[in-house]
């Protein structure tokens, strides 16, 4: 019980954090007279990278590199796997025949790379 009530706590804590959060970049945004889109962008930016940077700070603090470098990979194959995915499911994506043959193999070697590196 105890743990469901933090569960509720939590989720209203996150939705009255973010809603603060949206209404404070809008309000200093609009001082600087920036677009509605830039407005959006920067608050989604934001707010979609203060979990992994929260994460990664608590990481490094506690001396737990494997946590932090996990959270930067794990956070970067879920923003590409959704965003890619969720074009696809919208509008057939169309690959042209020069980024399989210059880009794929970049994106194949510095995967490996990585993988010699961290290993």
């Amino acid at each position: 019980m105890i743990a469901l009530l933090q569960a509720i706590a939590g989720l209203c804590i996150l939705y009255f954090g973010g809603e603060t959060l949206l209404r404070g970049a809008v309000a200093l945004a609009s001082r600087f007279g920036l677009s509605s889109l830039a407005i959006g962008l920067t608050v989604v930016a934001f707010g979609t990278s203060a979990p992994e940077l929260a994460v990664s700070l608590n990481a490094a603090l506690n001396n737990a590199s494997d946590i932090a470098l996990g959270n930067v990979i794990g956070s970067n194959i879920a923003n590409l796997g959704l965003i890619l995915g969720l074009s696809a499911v919208i509008s057939p994506l169309l690959v042209q025949a020069k980024i399989i043959r210059l880009d794929a193999p970049i994106m194949l070697a510095s995967v490996l790379l990585f993988a010699v590196f961290f290993t």
